[in-house]
């Protein structure tokens, strides 16, 4: 962001459109990845929580109970974060900017907004914090089997790479957008482990079972 990065690369996907969002209401940008990502994620957090709920009454599931209170609440608490964040930071998206055939000139991070420019929320990227909330699975995954944590931290960041792409190609975001969702992901699904499964509390753990 600081070294316009962001409209280097906007600027090349703009270019290629035509000089313009010809991908902003594609089917595969706009409903395939938008909003089937958004239903797919959420799907997946409930059926999270229904493994939470059958973990509670079944004691056979019982070794799962914490690991999946984790995953809920890593994603659940990134995502929402990010939301949270975006109607603070009052930034635009590029489909709004003057730069890219909109109306409204860009204003940085940090500078001061405007009144009259009204109310903006695209910094970070909401659906990239979809796909990226879920690098919590490596943690998830950790705990239960550790040679599945690779392939699941994989899975959760082509997925959100995949859902932040094609919001650049819309025109909904920059690449920085992206990055600031992961950021918030990976923070919190560290700082929630920490949390929840202290190392000390493992430690001496394996103290008793030498």
């Amino acid at each position: 962001m600081a070294g316009n990065g962001d409209q280097w690369l906007a600027d090349l996907l703009y270019r290629w459109e035509g000089g313009q969002w010809a991908l902003r209401d594609a089917w595969w940008t706009s409903h395939v990845i938008h909003r089937g990502g958004k239903n797919l994620s959420t799907l997946a957090a409930l059926l999270v929580m229904l493994a939470l709920l059958r973990a509670c009454v079944d004691a056979r599931w019982k070794p799962l109970r914490l690991p999946l209170l984790y995953l809920l609440l890593a994603v659940g608490l990134s995502t929402g974060i990010v939301a949270l964040l975006k109607s603070m930071t009052q930034m635009d998206c590029p489909w709004d900017l003057q730069r890219y055939g909109g109306l409204r000139p860009f204003i940085g991070l940090f500078q001061p907004r405007p009144v009259v420019l009204g109310h903006a929320a695209c910094f970070p990227a909401g659906h990239a914090s979809a796909g990226y909330g879920w690098v919590a699975l490596y943690f998830f995954a950790l705990r239960l089997r550790p040679h599945w944590r690779w392939p699941a931290l994989a899975a959760a960041l082509a997925t959100g790479l995949v859902f932040g792409l094609s919001q650049q190609l819309r025109g909904a975001h920059f690449l920085s957008h992206d990055v600031g969702a992961l950021a918030m992901g990976w923070t919190v699904a560290v700082l929630l482990y920490l949390l929840m499964f202290p190392p000390a509390k493992h430690a001496r753990r394996a103290e008793g079972q030498a």
